[in-house]
């Protein structure tokens, strides 16, 4: 099978082209998965730009989705043929003790999904959505899932809600959609008259220019006759904090997720505790979340919005091209 290794140092320009041995045969409760499609996230990119220890390849990807090949024994979940997309925290099932790292997770601990079929436990996989393309499930593995637990597990996302979104990618453009269809209001920030454009056509009722609007977080306030947003999924961090907690409102929930401006600096707390809103981070969700997703997805009449997809082999001009920021919703890897 064709897959993609990531040797050390790690860049872009260590990720090669392989042949390897096609996965081993399912054992008791596992499964094999002709794997289809994956995703790009932030996530991927830090892994194969930064720096790797050791001489081991890694097969990087976090996010897979494929057809069921075969089964093993006990398995009563899924049948050869069915339509599976991977789980971001494949040992986290369900529950309140969550992952603290990445060791279990598929593209960082342990190898991914750039390669064309792959053997592991059935419950590394849940059901896809009944009439999703393999790229558009792909894309739910960690952006869908992280938008699902920012609104829905954490935030409680409710009927008549405001909700604000950071930018147009796969997270807030998830996160936008689902909101909509929820029946929130959704704000979003762009810099880009085009992306201000597609976002509106999308469902948001507000779109801000935060080139333009600096200050931000006073106009989401003025969009809300003064009371802000009820949630906010953060993908910024530490740049746009301080404009997510001045947007926020009182008693909102801020779902911190990204660190596309850095990973530490300061947080206004004065002005989080005068707005009584709560700040949680969160890194994807369990199988279990996972699932209620899939189930809520089956309902809504919008699909994932796929910026562009790639061959497995291209696998490098897919991340360039995500790290120019040009895109709008997921980039995507299809074999």
């Amino acid at each position: 099978m064709k897959a993609i290794q990531l040797a050390a140092p790690g860049g872009l320009e260590n990720l090669r082209l392989v042949d390897l041995p096609e996965a081993a045969a399912p054992g008791a409760g596992e499964i094999t998965v002709r794997v289809h499609a994956s995703s790009l996230n932030y996530h991927d990119l830090l892994v194969v730009t930064g720096p790797r220890s050791g001489s081991g390849n890694l097969i990087p990807m976090a996010d897979g989705a494929g057809v069921v090949t075969a089964v093993g024994a006990g398995v009563r979940e899924f049948a050869v043929g069915d339509a599976v997309v991977s789980c971001f925290f494949p040992e986290w099932q369900a529950g309140h003790r969550v992952p603290t790292d990445f060791g279990t997770v598929p593209g960082d601990g342990v190898d991914g999904f750039a390669r064309q079929s792959v053997t592991r436990p059935a419950t590394a996989f849940t059901h896809a959505p009944r009439g999703y393309s393999h790229e558009e499930a792909a894309t739910l593995t960690t952006a869908g899932l992280t938008a699902w637990r920012a609104l829905v597990v954490d935030g409680r996302i409710r009927a008549g809600d405001t909700v604000l979104v950071l930018g147009s990618g796969g997270v807030s453009i998830l996160a936008l959609q689902m909101a909509q269809s929820m029946g929130a209001q959704v704000i979003a920030t762009t810099s880009s008259a085009e992306k201000a454009a597609r976002l509106r056509a999308l469902g948001a009722d507000t779109v801000i220019d935060y080139k333009t609007t600096p200050e931000w977080g006073e106009a989401v306030l003025a969009a809300t006759d003064g009371r802000g947003a009820d949630i906010v999924v953060e993908v910024g961090g530490p740049a746009t904090l301080a404009q997510s907690i001045r947007a926020v409102a009182p008693g909102g929930h801020i779902a911190l997720i990204g660190v596309l401006t850095g990973f530490s600096g300061e947080v206004p707390t004065a002005a989080l505790m005068a707005k009584q809103a709560t700040l949680r981070g969160l890194i994807v969700g369990s199988r279990e979340h996972q699932q209620d997703m899939v189930r809520a997805l089956e309902v809504f009449s919008w699909r994932p919005v796929v910026d562009r997809s790639y061959p497995l082999e291209q696998i490098s001009e897919a991340f360039a091209w995500q790290k120019a920021g040009r895109h709008f919703g997921k980039i995507c890897l299809s074999y």
